[in-house]
């Protein structure tokens, strides 16, 4: 029997409930995962359910990862573990088994986001269009909405009529998927809805996979679009056990297809459902969960929970307004360097914003006051260009498809130019074969040429006959990276971060083989496609970065919000786009944001003229929503305006509240005593200056090549007075 004195009422009630349907709707930081982990654990120990027969899908790899970690913990003696994966994950493993049936083989080719961009780029070259009248990722957005419409190319020629751009992108839509058949390659969108084609056209396929699963679990079932949820209710079918966890309050990716009406009518599907809910927030303090209470309420359409907390505490949600974008962020720099020297470790706070642009004045701030950060999320690992020419050359001893060679085979430099990749790719065309048959061919070349391609292709065949002779992938690997002269090309450009992280790579395919020492090389290649963010900024000692859609499933000891200004956050476009469904979004975004938050939550607006939106900030009306029993107010001279309903901010000088830090109290007292003309200051980022002139509080400060002259808030606490010079 597993041990769930640990539990509350509900969760108990979640874990070891026997309902066939069941809905559990979970509030921020209530212990979803906990819950989820222990019913699988229930159904395994005390209800003797074969591990083989419970699938859980969850929404990314690191959850996954975390909750096969503590099943094992809580079972450790298991010989074997239930299915736990992303929904793409299992779509995979369901495809390599029976995509057969469909007329694919087995190994087809996971095409990623770069290699969806070299078909594109084959299809503008063809059909002569420019890339910036149809962006790549405008013209990936039309395809995937197509594939998810069910809308062939036959149709999506049709519904162009006589419309000339909607007929080029009928046509690009038209080579994409005729090159994906010639590839026997499947995007992202094809794993699930083509593993949903075949189901409702294999009745013998479905049949078999559902009897495989008994259980079916489901994590952020707030968060999957109408595809995904179809691929669900087949699976579960008539008689499997259908377990659904979320919470509508964080729905935050409509965007791209989520849709909270699934979670919110999943009893029209399913009648007998029992729905549970988690209120207890085990996060948060009480007044950060209160006030985040306070303004998700305002939303119409959500199942309504009062979330409570036992972890009470005097201090409040900080808000603070500053008159300028400039000014919070080095407000935002003060205070965490503040927190820093009092104990705070740097990799418990985090800063969190609406839009990635927002990030370059906060970036500012930091490097000024020297606090050392990190953009969470920016970059993926897979993603970086070094990372994916060395995926590639294994990709070329695996399978050798032409979106691999076309990326490697003149990276190195090997004098193949665009006039010889074009004859190739004819010749494939022309004959029916890969390109890199057309190498091994060797037919239509000449001279140097002719060498080159002799050498490259002996290079590969040796590198298969390696694989195929059990050397051990990572070892492989090492050979690949040395003899195709991709680490020398490296090392003689001096490109140290890119040589690292392929040193970083090749860690990664050594723990493979360590810990899937019977694992083959498609299996390692397979894994790396779907494979998200690796984890190594979470242990770094950095403040982190990120959007709020980036912080969805984190948490930290302190929060800051950035940038609460009207159009901003909530956002204009998501305003404007979808009216008061984009309200309702901005503000479950909002929710997220402030329940990362498990000490403290700052909450921070800017003021001034804002250039993206075209006119003065305003403040955020989320600011205005939280109940005042449980914010504070610092900052720039603000007050309600509840006629306008928002914060005016006055600009007409550099007004400040008593302030809980050290900056307000420097800003008033430096913008009081003004900077003298030919007075000696120091800048953090410019170095040593001398004064030209200053007039409400802007000093004029020249500073040495290549800085010059620059206009800087006086009062701006970078900027530090040295010695009275002589005028």
């Amino acid at each position: 029997m597993i041990d769930i004195n640990t539990l509350n009422e509900n969760q108990k009630e979640a874990v070891l409930s026997d309902d066939q349907h069941m809905r559990v709707i979970a509030g921020a930081g209530s212990g979803k995962t906990r819950v989820l982990t222990m019913r699988i654990a229930h159904l395994i120990e005390d209800e003797d359910v074969r591990e083989t027969r419970i699938l859980a899908i969850t929404f990314t790899n690191k959850a996954a990862n975390e909750m096969k970690e503590r099943i094992r913990k809580m079972l450790p003696d298991r010989l074997y573990e239930p299915w736990i994966s992303t929904i793409h994950s299992l779509c995979v493993r369901i495809l390599r088994e029976d995509i057969q049936a469909m007329g694919y083989p087995r190994n087809f080719t996971i095409m990623d986001a770069e290699d969806q961009k070299a078909v594109l780029k084959e299809a503008y070259k063809q059909l002569n269009v420019d890339a910036q009248s149809y962006s790549y990722a405008s013209m990936l957005s039309y395809i995937s909405n197509n594939k998810s419409a069910e809308i062939s190319v036959e149709h999506a020629k049709d519904l162009a009529g006589g419309f000339y751009d909607e007929a080029i992108k009928a046509k690009i839509y038209e080579y994409y998927v005729s090159r994906q058949e010639a590839l026997f390659a499947l995007d992202f969108d094809d794993l699930i809805l083509w593993t949903v084609r075949m189901f409702k056209r294999y009745d013998e396929i479905l049949a078999k996979w559902q009897r495989r699963f008994e259980y079916i679990l489901v994590d952020e079932f707030q968060d999957i679009d109408n595809v995904q949820y179809k691929l669900i209710t087949l699976l579960a079918g008539a008689r499997n056990n259908l377990y659904v966890v979320g919470d509508p309050d964080q729905t935050i990716y409509t965007w791209r297809g989520a849709d909270v009406n699934i979670i919110m009518n999943f009893e029209k599907d399913y009648p007998d459902v029992r729905t549970i809910i988690l209120n207890e927030n085990y996060r948060s303090t009480d007044a950060i969960l209160n006030g985040a209470n306070s303004v998700i309420k305002n939303n119409r359409h959500r199942v309504k929970k009062d979330l409570f907390t036992s972890r009470t505490s005097d201090e409040k949600i900080t808000h603070y307004a500053s008159v300028s974008d400039e000014y919070q962020a080095a407000w935002i720099a003060e205070k965490i360097g503040e927190l820093h020297r009092k104990g705070k470790s740097y990799r418990d706070i985090a800063i969190l914003y609406r839009s990635n642009y927002l990030s370059r004045s906060l970036e500012k701030g930091l490097l000024d006051a020297r606090i050392p950060y990190i953009i969470y999320g920016g970059i993926r690992f897979y993603e970086r260009q070094e990372v994916k020419d060395a995926l590639c050359y294994l990709r070329m001893v695996a399978g050798a498809d032409d979106l691999a060679l076309m990326r490697i085979l003149n990276k190195p430099k090997r004098g193949i130019g665009n006039k010889t990749m074009d004859a190739i790719a004819e010749e494939a065309r022309r004959t029916h074969v890969s390109m890199y048959e057309v190498l091994k061919r060797n037919e239509i070349f000449s001279g140097k040429n002719k060498r080159t391609i002799e050498n490259f292709t002996a290079m590969i065949e040796g590198w298969r006959t390696a694989a195929s002779q059990g050397m051990e992938i990572f070892r492989l690997f090492e050979k690949i990276i040395d003899e195709s002269g991709y680490r020398a090309m490296l090392e003689a450009n001096k490109e140290t971060d890119r040589i690292e992280n392929l040193k970083e790579l090749i860690d990664d395919v050594r723990e493979f083989a360590e810990d899937y020492p019977e694992s083959t090389l498609d299996e390692y290649l397979q894994l790396v496609s779907l494979y998200g963010d690796r984890e190594e900024t979470m242990s770094s000692e950095y403040v982190q970065l990120m959007t709020v859609h980036a912080a969805k499933g984190l948490e930290f000891d302190t929060v800051f919000v950035s940038d609460l200004n009207e159009g901003i956050f909530p956002n204009e476009r998501a305003m404007n786009e979808s009216g008061s469904r984009g309200v309702e979004e901005e503000r479950r975004l909002a929710y997220v944001a402030f329940t990362r938050a498990r000490n403290k939550l700052f909450l921070c607006e800017a003021g001034g003229f804002s250039y993206i939106l075209q006119r003065p900030r305003t403040s955020s009306r989320f600011i205005r929503e939280i109940d005042e029993a449980y914010i504070e107010h610092f900052g720039a001279d603000s007050h309600r305006s509840l006629d306008r309903g928002s914060f005016d901010v006055q600009l007409s000088g550099v007004l400040f509240d008593k302030d809980p830090g050290s900056f307000g109290q420097r800003i008033h007292e430096t913008a009081a005593a003004q900077l003298k003309k030919g007075e000696l200051v120091s800048h953090a980022k410019f170095g040593d200056g001398v004064v030209i002139s200053c007039k409400n509080g802007i000093a004029e400060i020249a500073f040495p090549y290549p800085h010059g002259v620059k206009k800087i808030a006086a009062g701006h606490p970078s900027l530090k007075r040295k010695a009275q010079m002589r005028s």
